[in-house]
């Protein structure tokens, strides 16, 4: 996906289009969230298959291998579909990795709660499709539409009673990453936080969300990078420092490595997107 930020509305006709289609299980570099009004959802992830009717709420973080089949319910289907960078709301994305990794989906009953969520969708999808969308208008109701469902998501937890032992340390971990990513701290550092050693930090990382403890340390470092180089005049050097990175061309060299773009050529597509 090329852009920060896109919403759309899966109808019946859709869905049925998307039925002959190829779909194989993937992931892709963007998050998406599935608000179901009508209609069920087939969904593969991590190695489970489930299918879900609506109404529910689902969240597939960046990465995730998963595939998901949409399909018609008593003749309807109906879900809103939102896409989003992780830099587009970095101070809420990254936290969402831990609310999700452990269930993506959540089953709700047609409240009020669960109207106001769509109509919050209703709202972004006007403000998307003017002219000259205004982009901060949509960060504030996509952030307010996710600590809605974090309201709704606590409810369920306390109903099933699903956090582990794992989950709680994982959790606690990116409580830590999210304080201390700024600096130029490593795996060590965050094992003897949690007191445990590196490797079982690891393993529970791996276990969750496939990565390494340095390989989320590090996108998290690239989501502020992202967010700073779009959002601020600050210079490369100066975002790479305030990051943990002594050096420019080390912090463009893992840039790079990890986006395929330097911080600069990043910077420059982005205003072309957002102008």
């Amino acid at each position: 996906m090329d852009q920060l930020f896109k919403i759309y509305r899966l109808t019946p006709e859709e869905t049925l289009r998307i039925a002959t289609l190829p779909n194989n299980p993937h992931n892709h570099d963007y998050e998406e969230l599935i608000i179901a009004m009508e209609g069920e959802l087939e969904h593969f992830i991590d190695f489970d298959t489930n299918t879900y009717a609506a109404p529910f709420v689902s969240f597939i973080t960046k990465g995730k291998v998963h595939r998901v089949k949409p399909a018609l319910k008593d003749g309807k289907c109906d879900m809103w579909v939102v896409r989003f960078k992780s830099e587009f709301i970095p101070e809420i994305t990254f936290s969402l990795y831990s609310f999700y990794h452990n269930y993506a989906t959540i089953t709700t009953q047609k409240d009020d709660c669960f109207n106001r969520l769509v109509t919050l969708c209703e709202m972004m999808d006007k403000e998307y499709g003017i002219p000259q969308p205004n982009l901060s208008i949509i960060k504030h109701l996509l952030s307010a539409l996710f600590m809605m469902i974090e309201n709704e998501r606590k409810k369920a937890d306390a109903e099933n009673d699903l956090l582990k032992t794992n989950s709680i340390t994982f959790k606690n971990f990116l409580a830590l990453l999210e304080n201390n990513f700024r600096r130029p701290e490593g795996v060590d550092f965050y094992a003897e936080k949690l007191f445990m050693s590196a490797r079982n930090l690891n393993l529970i990382c791996q276990q969750i969300m496939q990565k390494s403890v340095s390989e989320l340390i590090e996108t998290r470092k690239l989501i502020e990078a992202k967010n700073l180089l779009i959002y601020t005049d600050k210079t490369v050097s100066e975002i790479g420092f305030e990051l943990g990175y002594n050096e420019k061309a080390y912090f463009t060299r893992v840039f790079k490595k990890r986006t395929g773009q330097t911080p600069t050529k990043f910077k420059e597509a982005m205003q072309k997107l957002i102008s």
